[in-house]
């Protein structure tokens, strides 16, 4: 990113809500429930499958990680009664991993007993930055033989995460493991993570041989052409169906790319965030993306000027 992007990023905190969220419109679905729904079944005719997730995490209050549980209540109904094809993702810090493991617990497994009442409802645990690995997957190690349509991620970043995969394979049993498998967003430091942009891509090039030779499901969760050559690739040699994997992309991230994924006949998952926190969301989305802050430049300017 050059000077004028990094300054402009380093702006964009400063900058009028509704410039922002004009800018950010492309990346979430919307504030509320009935946004979410609408933005899901416009993915849906288009030949998408979708992720949801709830916006917001680190919650310190009990009374809004229950608020947020209700919401994928609320979510999961809607999913079930429109017949949609989407299933949710949950962040274990939305739900009270900081106020207790075993009040995270107990939201997380009440999502889980909603989703079971509609059949194959599928919900994803995300994955966070380092402290909340190891709880996360231990909290899913418990969770997941109580529901097999529950999903983990894994992070190509972290160097923990090939001694990860071999645990989760080993205890796979007759649940058959899901894995979404992405690069990682939280900049995490040299001693636990690689930070070599090509050491990270063959990171993941290893994780998603690893899983899919250990016969897991795999959710190729990426925006990188080179590895989506590389995964095309793997997937033909090991001879995999559309059963064993899906790609997912997020929300205004590359929608050219991800129609050529689909054209080409592989199944795309697009991650559909909502909710009223969208702020903090929207701010990464477009620091990642310099051609868009050129834009917001130029209305911020407009602005001014009129």
């Amino acid at each position: 990113m050059g000077l004028l992007n990094r300054a402009v990023g380093a702006s964009l905190p400063l900058l009028p809500r509704p410039i922002v969220r004009r800018f950010a419109r492309p990346y979430i679905a919307g504030e509320t429930v009935a946004d979410l729904v609408a933005e899901t079944e416009n993915l849906n005719r288009r030949g998408f499958r979708v992720a949801v997730s709830q916006l917001g995490e680190f919650v310190t209050e009990r009374a809004a990680a229950e608020a947020a549980t209700e919401v994928y209540v609320e979510v999961l109904d809607e999913i079930e009664a429109r017949g949609l094809d989407a299933y949710i993702h949950v962040k274990l810090t939305q739900l009270g991993l900081l106020i207790g493991r075993d009040f995270c617990r107990d939201q997380v497994a009440r999502i889980l007993a909603h989703a079971a009442r509609h059949g194959r409802t599928f919900v994803r645990m995300d994955m966070e930055d380092n402290p909340q690995i190891s709880p996360t997957l231990a909290l899913y190690d418990e969770l997941r033989h109580r529901s097999p349509n529950f999903g983990v991620v894994i992070q190509a970043r972290m160097r923990r995460s090939l001694d990860d995969v071999r645990q989760l394979l080993r205890r796979q049993g007759n649940v058959r493991l899901s894995v979404r498998l992405c690069k990682g967003v939280y900049l995490e430091p040299h001693a636990i993570a690689w930070t070599d942009y090509q050491i990270i891509r063959d990171s993941f090039v290893v994780l998603l041989r690893e899983l899919l030779e250990g016969g897991a499901r795999v959710a190729i969760a990426t925006h990188d052409e080179w590895l989506i050559f590389h995964a095309v690739r793997m997937l033909e040699d090991l001879g995999r169906t559309t059963d064993d994997y899906e790609f997912q992309m997020l929300h205004g991230v590359r929608p050219d790319l991800r129609r050529i994924v689909r054209d080409a006949g592989h199944p795309v998952r697009v991650g559909v965030p909502f909710g009223p926190d969208w702020l903090p969301y929207s701010l990464r989305r477009l620091r990642k993306n310099p051609e868009m802050l050129r834009h917001v430049m130029r209305a911020v300017l407009s602005r001014r000027s009129g």
